[in-house]
């Protein structure tokens, strides 16, 4: 359980160095890639810290339709 615990705050660090270090570039998709990587940390602290996978099928649903329609606002806004 540590270790996997560690193994997901390491990849939460580097989501969050690479989100810097991809602001500094212009262009088109900046913005897309930058919410994509939020994301993917969203679900790392949700599964791992808070224990969304050892909670009730209803809350895990709740989290992913979450993303989901966030995703599908963030295409018709872009």
């Amino acid at each position: 359980m540590k270790n996997s615990t560690t193994i997901t705050w390491i990849v939460l660090i580097l989501l969050t160095i690479t989100s810097a270090m991809i602001s500094k570039i212009v262009g088109k998709y900046v913005v897309l890639i930058i919410l994509i990587l939020s994301a993917l940390k969203f679900f790392g602290i949700a599964f791992q810290f808070m224990e969304i996978n050892k909670a009730h099928l209803f809350w895990k649903t709740i989290i992913i339709g979450f993303i989901f329609l966030f995703g599908i606002g963030l295409l018709l806004v872009l």
